[in-house]
C-alpha cells in the first residue's frame, strides 16, 4: 500500500504541474489519489502490452535468421498471420474462454460483450486486460511457428492459429489466470501454484504445441544422413536472429513487468531480474558451446538470452536479482543439452522453439520451488522456496501445475496436427520444400534475385575456396 501511495502522489505531482486550461485544472483537482493510481495503472498495462506487441517482430527476425532464405517470405507470413487472426479469435471467443466466468472454461465475454466505453471508474477498463492478454495469445501460438519452419503448408498452419488463440491457449489461461480455475483450487500443503508472467500459462503451451507441431510434421528432406546422422542447415542471416533476439528481450519488459498489472514498485524490480536472467542465459549457453566446439556459437548465444528470458518469466515477481541470475544461467545451460537432445530423437526444430519454450518453461516454473522469496500475490507468503526454508511442497506444486498444462496442451494439439495431417493439410510436397515455401506457398521469393543470386554466388566461392585450402 506504501508503494502504491508514493506512485500515485508522484502522479498527482505530475498532473499538478503540467499547464493546463482552467476546466480541465478542475477535473484534475476533483481526482482522487485512487483515480489516479487507476489511471497509472491502466495507461502502464497498455504501454507493456505494446511492448509485448512489438515481440512478434522479433519473433519473425529470429525466425528468419535461424531458416534458410527460400522460406523468409512464408516465416513473415505466419507470424503476421498469427497476430490478426490471433487478434480476432481472441476477441471472439478466447478472451471469454479464458476470463469468462466458469469451473473449466469462461462462457461469457466472447466479442467482449458487456465491455461498455471503457471508462475506468476506479480499476480497470474492460479493454485493458484484453489488449494485453490478446498480444500474449499471439505470442503463444508463434513459439510453434519456428519449430514448424520450411515445410508446413501455410493453409494448415492458419488452421492451428486460430484454433490455438480462440481455445487451446485459452483453456490453460483459464487454469490459473482467470482466478478460479483448477491451477487455483490445488494446493499442496500450504503452497499455491505461480506463475507470474507465463513460464507454464504461455511459454511451455507454445512449446508444448511446438513439440507436436515438429512431430508430426517429421524432419525437413535433408536434415538427416541415411544412416540417421543429423546435419547442421545453417540459417541465412544471423544478424536478422540477433536483433531479433535484442527485440524480445525489450518486449520482455513489458512480458513480465507488465503482469504486475499495475504502477508501482515491483516493476522496477521485475525489471532488473528480467535483465539479469537474460544476461546470465545469453552468458552460460555461449560458455557451455564455447567448452564443446571451440568458438563463441552466436546463434546458441541468442537462444541462451532467450532460455534466461523464459526462465525468469514465471518467478519474475518472486526471485531475487541472484535467484534471478542462478534460474537464467541454468536455463542457458539446459537450452543447448535440450536443442542436441531433440535433434538426436530425429525432432526437428530449425530454431530450437521447443528448447526454449517449452523445457525452459518448463526449468522456469519448477524454480520458484527452488527460488521464491517474496510474495508475488499468487504465492500468498514470503519464503516459499526450498533455499528460503520454504520445503518441497512449493516445488511439488510447480510439477503439478508443469503436468496439467502439459496433459491439456500435448493432446489437444497433437490431435489437430493428426487431424491435419489425414487432410494432407499439414506438410508440402517434397519438390515445394525444395524449391522454398516463398514460391511454393506465396507465389514469389522472399529475396529478390540479385540478392539471392549473389548470396549464393559467395556462399558457392567460399566453399571452393575452403575446399582448395583443405586440399
Amino acid at each position: 500500500m506504501k508503494r502504491k501511495f508514493l506512485i500515485t502522489a508522484v502522479g498527482a505531482a505530475i498532473f499538478g504541474l503540467v499547464p493546463a486550461a482552467p476546466a480541465m485544472a478542475q477535473e484534475a483537482e476533483a481526482l482522487s489519489p485512487e483515480a489516479v493510481q487507476a489511471i497509472l495503472d491502466n495507461i502502464w498495462v497498455f504501454v507493456a502490452g505494446i511492448l509485448v506487441f512489438l515481440m512478434q517482430a522479433g519473433f519473425g527476425l529470429v525466425e528468419a535468421g535461424l531458416t534458410r532464405a527460400k522460406n523468409v517470405a512464408n516465416i513473415m507470413a505466419k507470424n503476421i498471420a498469427d497476430m490478426c487472426i490471433g487478434a480476432l479469435a481472441f476477441w471472439a471467443i478466447g478472451y471469454g474462454i479464458a476470463f469468462g466466468d466458469g469451473q473449466w472454461i469462461g462462457t461469457d465475454s466472447f466479442f467482449l460483450s458487456g465491455f461498455g466505453d471503457g471508462s475506468f471508474d476506479g480499476g480497470y477498463s474492460g479493454y485493458t486486460p484484453f489488449f494485453f492478454q490478446v498480444v500474449f495469445a499471439a505470442a503463444a501460438v508463434t513459439i510453434a511457428s519456428g519449430a514448424m519452419a520450411g515445410r508446413t503448408k501455410i493453409s494448415g498452419y492458419l488452421i492451428f492459429s486460430a484454433v490455438m488463440t480462440a481455445f487451446i491457449y485459452p483453456v490453460v489461461v483459464h487454469m490459473f489466470w482467470q482466478g478460479d480455475g483448477i491451477l487455483n483450487r490445488i494446493t499442496v500443503g500450504d503452497a499455491a501454484f505461480s506463475d507470474f508472467a507465463g513460464s507454464s500459462i504461455v511459454h511451455s503451451a507454445g512449446g508444448w504445441a511446438a513439440l507436436m507441431g515438429a512431430y508430426f510434421l517429421g524432419p525437413r528432406i535433408d536434415k538427416y544422413s541415411n544412416d540417421g546422422t543429423p546435419r547442421a542447415i545453417p540459417g541465412h542471416n544471423i544478424a536478422f536472429t540477433v536483433i531479433g533476439v535484442f527485440v524480445l528481450w525489450f518486449g520482455w519488459f513489458g512480458f513480465n513487468a507488465g503482469s504486475e498489472l499495475a504502477a508501482d514498485s515491483v516493476v522496477i524490480r521485475v525489471g532488473v531480474t528480467t535483465m539479469l536472467a537474460a544476461a546470465a542465459g545469453g552468458f552460460m549457453a555461449g560458455a557451455v558451446m564455447w567448452m564443446k566446439v571451440g568458438f563463441l556459437d552466436v546463434a546458441m548465444t541468442a537462444n541462451g538470452v532467450l532460455a534466461g528470458l523464459v526462465s525468469i518469466t514465471a518467478g519474475t515477481g518472486t526471485m531475487t536479482p541472484l535467484g534471478a541470475v542462478i534460474t537464467g544461467a541454468i536455463g542457458g545451460i539446459i537450452v543447448v543439452f535440450s536443442v542436441l537432445f531433440f535433434e538426436r530423437i530425429h525432432i526437428d526444430d530449425p530454431v530450437g522453439a521447443i528448447s526454449v519454450h517449452g523445457v525452459c518453461g518448463v526449468w522456469g516454473t519448477l524454480a520458484i520451488g527452488f527460488f521464491a522469496k517474496w510474495d508475488d500475490a499468487f504465492l500468498g507468503r514470503e519464503d516459499a522456496g526450498l533455499f528460503y526454508g520454504g520445503g518441497v511442497s512449493q516445488l511439488v506444486m510447480q510439477l503439478v501445475g508443469v503436468v496439467i498444462v502439459a496433459a491439456w496442451v500435448l493432446p489437444t494439439t497433437g490431435l489437430l496436427f493428426f487431424i491435419l495431417k489425414k487432410m494432407n493439410m499439414l506438410r508440402v510436397s517434397p519438390e515445394e520444400e525444395i524449391a522454398g515455401l516463398d514460391v511454393s506457398e506465396h507465389g514469389s521469393a522472399g529475396y529478390g534475385i540479385e540478392t539471392t543470386f549473389t548470396g549464393s554466388l559467395t556462399s558457392s566461392r567460399s566453399l571452393q575456396d575452403q575446399s582448395a585450402r583443405d586440399s
